[in-house]
């Protein structure tokens, strides 16, 4: 597979290959026409000869053709910080972890968000949300920096602007070097969905808004965030019943468990989703499935931090939306997005029997359900006509990979992804040939290990000993 594709009034036929649309039968060979940034048509066969100038044909022979993947929780900044607290709970952890980030500044968040995006497009990702909470003060625009790494890129970005207003001294658990007042908050979350924001259906960049967790931020600030967040018509993102530490948390502080907390503040609904949700009971996630809210399944970070294993084939049967994410790289180190799909369904089948998830389902979870998490499901997380052109081309003809003759269970059952063809975002390459064209893949990565180095400085010359925090 040579040279570029897509473009703006370009037209790219992919010829020749096995197509899993998610929405609709599977295609045992067939074509996929896009016009401009959209799909126009797919179908059974040779696609019909078209007419004109500028049309470029890619031979799909050996690959199957899936949506892009979606990313729905993410700490770009935490490329900087892998290593740390290796046998750590999620609370250890992050006590752990916050004296480091509160030395970041916007280089380091520029270098580890450049490397971290480019890591997902070559794991098959064409949108991923990020959920930045630390702002130090007088450290740059943290912001802006990861949204300038996405640009550069190419491949769409959902960023949340997090949050913590309740530090240490409040009875939070972050210290207080890191938490913002409420009203800086508000109106720094305002500003950037005034300032980035596009809810045009080809989007590249939406904004969510996102407090970081119930033993970090206040009810004031939850109520304030959700109201602002409606009023501006943008979605709610935030951590929930992560880890039975925090379930204790909440009951000890607030006199109920997660969920129920977020349904005394507003914050159950189709416009909310959130990250995690190990710890649910049936009457939770009956509560997420009548509201819409949705979940992003971390399984990774999840088992690295031993907060447990999400009941999500429970959560789909039951009607609720689960996606997929990564979570940040500092609890689940260089963990691959197209991994978490094998990651899932090994999970479920290890708690509840082999059919308590099946490739297709993980699948659909890493494409459609994370495009409804971020309320994207009309523009992209499926192959159908009219649909962004966001798809994935993984060659399922290797030597040894070839025994498996089902492509779907080749890519999400496999220890090691399959080559990624091509990553097409609007129709545009993002990847080809297991090599990222947007940007320099090499510099990509150097840019990520700088702000590591950077960040280890930045923190030692806060006087924090990073050496000690490698293991316990």
């Amino acid at each position: 597979m040579t040279g570029p594709a897509g473009g703006p009034g370009r037209t790219v036929i992919i010829d020749n290959v096995y197509i899993a649309p998610v929405a609709g039968p599977e295609i045992e060979s067939g074509y996929i026409r896009i016009e401009g940034d959209r799909i126009a048509a797919l179908g059974a066969g040779r696609a019909p000869e078209p007419g004109g100038p500028g049309v470029q044909r890619i031979d799909g022979t050996g690959c199957l053709a899936t949506p892009g993947l979606v990313n729905t929780h993410h700490h770009l900044y935490q490329w900087a910080s892998q290593g740390l607290a290796q046998d750590a709970t999620l609370f250890e952890w992050l006590v752990a972890s916050y004296q480091v980030w509160a030395a970041m500044d916007a280089e380091v968040v520029k270098g580890a968000a450049a490397a971290g995006l480019g890591y997902l497009a070559l794991s098959g990702c064409t949108l991923s949300s990020d959920h930045h909470y630390v702002f130090p003060s007088g450290r740059g625009d943290l912001f802006a920096a990861e949204i300038e790494a996405a640009r550069e890129l190419g491949i769409r970005f959902h960023p949340a602007r997090g949050s913590m207003d309740r530090g240490h001294s409040q009875g939070g658990l972050p210290p207080d070097v890191v938490v913002e007042d409420r009203e800086t908050i508000l109106a720094a979350t305002a500003e950037a969905i005034d300032a980035y924001h596009d809810p045009s259906f080809s989007s590249k960049l939406r904004i969510a808004v996102a407090p970081c967790s119930p033993f970090s931020v206040t009810a004031e600030l939850m109520t304030g965030a959700a109201e602002l967040a409606r009023a501006k018509g943008v979605r709610l993102h935030t951590h929930l019943a992560e880890s039975l530490d925090e379930d204790e948390h909440c009951v000890e502080a607030f006199g109920v468990r997660p969920v129920d907390y977020m349904e005394k503040l507003g914050w159950l609904g189709s416009d909310v989703w959130f990250a995690h949700t190990v710890h649910l009971s049936d009457g939770d996630i009956d509560k997420l499935a009548a509201t819409g809210t949705g979940a992003a399944h971390c399984p990774s970070s999840n088992g690295r931090l031993g907060a447990g294993i999400a009941r999500v084939s429970e959560m789909l049967r039951r009607g609720a939306n689960v996606g997929i994410g990564v979570d940040g790289n500092a609890s689940s180190e260089l963990t691959t997005l197209a991994g978490e799909m094998r990651q899932a369904l090994l999970f479920q089948r290890a708690a509840y029997g082999p059919t308590a998830l099946t490739a297709r389902q993980a699948l659909e979870m890493a494409t459609l359900g994370g495009a409804r998490n971020l309320g994207r499901e009309n523009e992209l997380g499926s192959l159908e006509p009219g649909k962004l052109a966001d798809l994935a081309l993984w060659r399922v003809d290797g030597s040894f990979a070839s025994a498996v003759t089902d492509p779907v269970c080749q890519l999400v059952f496999a220890t090691r992804q399959p080559p990624l063809a091509r990553l097409l975002v609007g129709g545009e390459t993002v990847v080809e040939d297991d090599e990222l064209r947007t940007v320099d893949q090499d510099a990509s990565g150097r840019a990520g290990a700088e702000a590591h180095r950077r960040l280890m400085r930045l923190a030692r010359e806060q006087g924090f000993s990073v050496a000690k925090e490698v293991h316990r």
